[in-house]
């Protein structure tokens, strides 16, 4: 059920990315004003998740969870009816707050829920959930887009059903799992209700630098790719290509099938790679397919772009969600996760106003190398991110045992680190 929910929790913008021109169209709205519809949600998402994360802590993710699909679905699904732009963006920041507990709590959850190497693997699962939402909502809307402009807002409809089965089905309090991979604490509980932590957000950056670290690189990362999901119709536009469900094929499909690839073979990358390779690997990945973007002149070359995207979309996610909870306490562990909520959708949100404006007056060329030129700059700030590694607060349980091979994987035991 988690990982179906998951599904669910990066598609606010992306089930109707394959439609952006038509909208734009029927709307009568410039480049910046339908990148703020794609992304408005993700402002929302910014603001609320903190806010849901302390929830989380406090109650466990059960009841945020399912409100948090229910919302989910009035919000995305008011499109359905609404073709007043102000209206619909208001609709859209209810979606956001859906959003943002969805991927906040589900998050929550599955932490909880898993230890050591079946962490890492069910990180990965979590990754492949998200990918194949990724591509088969925008594509069922890309179908429905032959209806009606509006018709694709039907599959945010989704999370009532979902919403429902949550708060019957998911435990109230997660217990960690037994298993191969899986090892129960020895210091307390894991549902992240209870821990050693407190304060807000100010307070968890004060006390945990590395979190702070890594949200700042997935924020920027965030602002930067988003100029691939919102752009690329566009670009293809341009080339001859407008059809809805070609554009999602293109656009959604590519990227999110390898994208779910990556999570399914994650468990595996993770024995041989550390965290930061995989994050290194994923970021010139992306500074690839940004050149792409910018130099092709046939639309075929294009797909080179959300294939790469996918890729290192698969590494990233999972390596910095196992890094952010590693760095906290487990009664830290939905703030913390919140944060990473706070960082890509605040990046989304962000990035059309910040490249909107030199596409509008210059061209897409402009801003895909413009992006290009943030991620080599994140290759840089990896480095740095490295040498801060060694230092974070330990979230594993006393007596937890976990491989280690690098500075990226997480500690053998506390008692062993301590002494």
């Amino acid at each position: 059920m988690l990982l179906l929910a998951s599904t669910l929790g990066v598609m606010g913008g992306a089930a109707i990315a394959p439609m952006v021109e038509v909208i734009r169209g029927e709307l009568g709205i410039g480049a910046t004003a339908i990148g703020m519809l794609l992304t408005v949600h993700s402002l929302a998402i910014a603001v609320t998740a903190p806010l849901i994360g302390r929830l989380c802590d406090r109650m466990g993710p059960r009841v945020p969870l399912g409100l948090g699909l229910v919302l989910f679905a009035v919000g995305g699904g008011a499109g359905l009816f609404v073709d007043h732009y102000p209206t619909l963006m208001a609709f859209r920041v209810v979606l956001g707050v859906g959003c943002g507990a969805v991927f906040t709590c589900s998050t929550v959850a599955l932490l909880a829920l898993y230890r050591g190497p079946e962490r890492d693997r069910m990180l990965g699962l979590r990754t492949t959930a998200i990918s194949v939402g990724g591509f088969v909502y925008p594509v069922a809307a890309g179908a429905l887009g032959h209806i009606s402009w509006q018709s694709p807002f039907a599959v945010y409809l989704i999370g009532l059903p979902l919403g429902v089965a949550c708060l019957l089905v998911v435990p109230a309090r997660p217990a960690p799992r037994s298993g191969p991979g899986a090892t129960a604490p020895a210091g307390g509980p894991v549902d992240g209700t209870t821990g050693t932590g407190r304060g807000g957000v100010v307070r968890l950056l004060r006390d945990h630098p590395v979190v702070a670290g890594l949200t700042g690189l997935w924020a920027a990362a965030a602002a930067l790719m988003m100029v691939v999901g919102i752009q690329l119709p566009r670009r293809l536009a341009e080339l001859g290509v407008g059809d809805p469900l070609v554009v999602a094929i293109m656009v959604m499909v590519t990227g999110g099938a390898a994208s779910a690839v990556v999570g399914l073979l994650f468990g595996r990358l993770r024995e041989r790679f550390d965290h930061i390779v995989l994050l290194r690997t994923a970021v010139l990945l992306w500074t690839v397919s940004l050149l792409v973007f910018a130099v092709a002149d046939r639309a075929w070359l294009l797909i080179a772009v959300p294939l790469l995207n996918g890729v290192g979309n698969g590494l990233v996610m999972p390596s910095t969600t196992a890094l952010i909870d590693r760095a906290v306490p487990e009664g830290r562990r939905g703030l913390a996760t919140s944060l990473q909520a706070t960082a890509m959708f605040g990046g989304q949100f962000a990035s059309p106003l910040i490249f909107g404006s030199l596409v509008d007056s210059r061209s897409v060329t402009s801003a895909a190398l413009a992006a290009a030129a943030g991620t080599v700059l994140l290759l840089l700030a990896l480095t740095r991110l490295r040498r801060a590694l060694p230092a974070p607060a330990v979230t594993e349980p006393r007596g937890a045992v976990h491989r280690t091979s690098d500075p990226g994987s997480a500690p053998r035991s506390v008692d062993e680190k301590r002494t």
